[in-house]
């Protein structure tokens, strides 16, 4: 048995999409990687689970020095499976997810199978992050992002995360400028401003297609969005446990007897 840390590699962009190869080598220079990720894109999937149908495990050539396979389920479903099947009790050091295709700040957050694939690992006791380069395009550029996830990695395994938490990292694009510096942050309060565009299929029935618009209703300077903005890598600490903790002591004054 070797001594390396064993690196836990996921996305929901498909184990096919540059990202996750980008993540991939780079989780080479701090040990043994393992790459479980969705056989096709699974983008905006949350936290969902596989639990109506099947779920195959195929292996598959990534490059030299990896052990890969392909998934036919959800992110979530990668980690579980990668935990509990192909690990066989052995605890992976870190688990990263990404790097995605697209932004994960504020809002989505919970729409993100990037973000849930992490959260899922923190669930599980792993210290774990989600990466995402604030650009769809498939021929995005990640030489900028590299230094990053290597820097926010070494970090983890150096210092470590507290307990039931996970981190969310948004790197704004090449394109946009020199990076600035890193900034911890907190979720930017917002939400999408939906619209159900109608279509009508070649036999005439009408069908949806979702757009949307994301609206920005949080001044602060100190948010996700406003550090990507403004040329800074975002880092929010996430926890699943969603309690409201805030409200409890309001909620106590409540008459619930009647």
């Amino acid at each position: 048995m070797t001594n390396k840390p064993l690196i836990l590699v996921t996305n929901d962009d498909g184990i096919s999409a540059p990202g996750i190869h980008v993540l991939a080598q780079e989780m080479k220079a701090f040990g043994r990687v393992l790459v479980v990720a969705p056989d096709k894109p699974q983008s905006a999937m949350g936290h969902a689970i596989t639990i109506h149908d099947h779920l195959r495990l195929n292996k598959v050539e990534m490059m030299e020095g990896v052990e890969a396979w392909s998934c036919s389920g959800t992110p979530v479903d990668c980690v579980k499976l990668a935990v509990y099947r192909l690990l066989k009790g052995e605890r992976p050091a870190v688990l990263v997810s990404g790097v995605n295709h697209g932004s994960n700040i504020s809002i989505n957050v919970l729409y993100s199978g990037t973000m849930s694939a992490a959260v899922e690992g923190a669930m599980e006791g792993i210290q774990s992050v989600g990466f995402s380069l604030m650009d769809h395009s498939i021929e995005a550029r990640f030489q900028h992002v590299r230094p990053i996830i290597r820097g926010v990695v070494a970090n983890v395994l150096e210092k470590g995360l507290a307990r039931g938490t996970c981190l969310n990292v948004n790197i704004p694009r090449e394109s946009d400028g020199p990076l600035k510096g890193v900034r911890v942050c907190r979720q930017a309060w917002g939400y999408w401003e939906d619209d159900f565009e109608a279509r009508t299929d070649p036999m005439g029935k009408e069908y949806y297609w979702l757009r949307g618009r994301f609206k920005d209703m949080d001044q602060g300077e100190d948010t996700d969005v406003w550090a990507v903005n403004n040329g800074y890598v975002s880092v929010v600490p996430v926890q699943f446990d969603m309690t409201a903790h805030h409200t409890i002591a309001d909620l106590n004054t409540w008459d619930h007897a009647r």
